[in-house]
């Protein structure tokens, strides 16, 4: 299996544990009977279980294109030890995405975001030269 599609895989299990911690901190905050039912008239999450709602949100939006990255890498035979630190360097900056999220490190949350969003640019690139 290639680097890329290694940390592919571990960004998967980031994405999952990511989902466990939203889903545990927004049963919390709602309650068992606003949990178990259909979620109609739910106010939006708020504090720590509204920011993890937002980062696995964030996540599942940047895994598209880390997906996309990946596939074109691989299955373009392009990989080589750019693209796969660039795959390192995206799924560093994905978990330190989580807790700059959720303790509102600013500017710094904004700054991770956009390594982890170049490193899979220039796996896009890399990929097209």
């Amino acid at each position: 299996m290639t680097t890329e599609l290694t940390v592919l895989a571990l960004a998967g299990l980031l994405q999952a544990v990511q989902f466990a911690a939203f889903s545990i901190t927004a049963n919390l905050q709602v309650g068992p009977k606003v949990a178990m039912g259909p979620r109609d008239n739910v106010p939006p999450l708020k504090g720590t279980a509204g920011r993890l709602q937002r980062a696995l949100n964030n996540h599942f939006e940047g895994l598209i294109l880390f997906t996309l990255a990946v596939v074109v890498v691989t299955l373009g035979g392009q990989a080589s030890g750019v693209t796969g630190a660039c795959a390192w360097i995206y799924l560093a900056a994905r978990i330190l995405y989580v807790p700059a999220y959720v303790f509102g490190w600013v500017p710094w949350r904004s700054a991770i975001w956009a390594v982890g969003f170049a490193a899979t640019m220039l796996m896009i690139l890399a990929a097209l030269v």
